[in-house]
């Protein structure tokens, strides 16, 4: 049952595959270089495969990636997404070129812009520029100080949190669009609410959490046995000699972080402030897309494009196997319409073991991202997520709120009506 559930293609899949051109990508013109080295950075070791250099974007290649991108998408609104490593280290000037690109190739279509940053390099400079083009800047910070600077180190180990702060103080002074992706990690554990309750501080209204669940692999001393003093290579989970790495939440623990903020955001913030995790639960709720692919049932149009030009998968597939093709030797919206990529995004459904196609759950979590698929159930399937009994932990917890709110959209009536709801239930 399961070896034939796994080529079922869907009338979704069809229609899909067969309608206008519609897919995101993650740019990463400064590859994997970072002025950080983050413990649980699953970006660092990219440099690997090429060699350990870490060149950046040439010209030719912007030009090439921002023209076809723009033409690929058969919608009228295209984002741009520059990701890294750290995207700042390509300074200004990088960013201005891009920027006159997309108005030379946009035609009729909106464009905007997002850049996700560790916001130790934000400048005034940069901050004027990020307002004035109507930049989106997503701000990695892990939460209060002792928590963030635990993973969250520079190149000679030194504590980063007082130079996130900074730059986030720059981009406020400058009223630039600015948002927290924060990750949920060995440090955070019970104490979801405190993390919550610091980013609201700083002035952000849109938070996502990222549960970190990484395998490692250490460098062999002299004498064969792995060296643990050594930063560890972070490595796919099926790679020898991979384990678990030391920093990974439990999936108990994340389930716990995660009811906790929603405890208090459900009796007072719904309306003001959001959640990732929370508005993706709510969607598939009310049998609506998710806004994030994790949750989504199948994948597939969230790429990432290279410094190179080279086009992965995914972000988290970052490996040789799941190179699609380079953009200078094949058009953009080839690749991303190839049976490769097809099936990389049908896979994530039809990979699933019986169990999670039968939990209750499934429509709201659908397996969650296959990075974190390397669990057996107890009948011995593989693909089982990790993080399972955390997420249905989550998805039980809030069942009886996410009705409500269900109820009220249904009703053509806004969710924050759950407030008082909530407010009621829990006396």
């Amino acid at each position: 049952m399961q070896e034939s559930f796994k080529e079922t293609l869907t009338l979704d899949d069809a229609i899909r595959l067969s309608g206008p051109m519609q897919f995101n990508i993650m740019l990463k013109p400064a590859g994997s270089s970072c002025n950080l080295d983050c413990h649980y950075c699953y970006y660092l070791d990219k440099a690997q495969i090429y060699g350990g250099r870490e060149p950046v974007m040439t010209y030719e290649v912007l030009e090439k990636c921002i023209s076809e991108y723009i033409s690929a998408n058969d919608v009228p609104e295209v984002t741009f997404n520059w990701h890294g490593g750290e995207p700042l280290l390509l300074g200004l000037d990088f960013y201005r070129k891009a920027v006159s690109l997309e108005q030379k190739y946009c035609g009729d279509k909106v464009i905007r812009n997002t850049i996700q940053t560790n916001a130790t390099l934000v400048t005034p400079e940069f901050a004027s520029f990020f307002r004035d083009h109507d930049f989106l800047v997503g701000v990695s910070i892990d939460g209060p100080e002792d928590i963030h600077d635990k993973y969250r180190k520079d190149k000679g180990g030194a504590p980063t949190f007082a130079r996130v702060m900074a730059g986030i103080d720059i981009l406020y002074r400058h009223g630039v669009q600015y948002n927290t992706m924060s990750t949920v990690n060995k440090a955070s554990e019970g104490r979801g609410l405190e993390v919550y309750r610091f980013l609201k501080q700083l002035g952000t209204r849109f938070m996502q959490f990222m549960p970190v669940v990484e395998h490692v692999r250490y460098p062999l001393s002299k004498s064969g046995k792995p060296n643990k003093s050594a930063r560890p290579y972070i490595v796919d989970p099926s790679a020898e000699g991979a384990q678990i790495a030391p920093w990974s939440v439990t999936s108990r623990e994340y389930g716990k972080f995660m009811c906790d903020i929603f405890d208090w955001w459900v009796r007072n913030d719904v309306g003001r402030y959001f959640v990732n995790l929370f508005d993706c639960t709510l969607a598939n709720w009310c049998w609506a897309l998710p806004g994030t692919c994790s949750y989504a049932e199948t994948c597939g149009g969230n790429s990432v494009l290279e410094h190179n030009g080279d086009l992965y998968s995914c972000d988290h597939f970052v490996y040789p196997q799941y190179k699609v093709g380079n953009i200078l030797e094949t058009p953009l919206r080839e690749m991303m319409s190839s049976a490769v990529q097809a099936r990389f995004g049908i896979d994530k459904r039809n990979g699933l073991p019986y169990k999670c196609r039968k939990c209750r759950y499934y429509f709201a979590c659908h397996g969650e991202c296959p990075k974190h698929r390397f669990s057996r159930t107890e009948s011995g399937e593989t693909g089982l997520n990790a993080l399972c009994d955390g997420y249905f932990m989550f998805y039980s917890h809030v069942a009886p709120y996410m009705d409500k709110m269900k109820e009220l959209l249904l009703q053509k009536k806004a969710p924050a009506g759950v407030i008082p709801w909530a407010r009621m239930r829990g006396l």
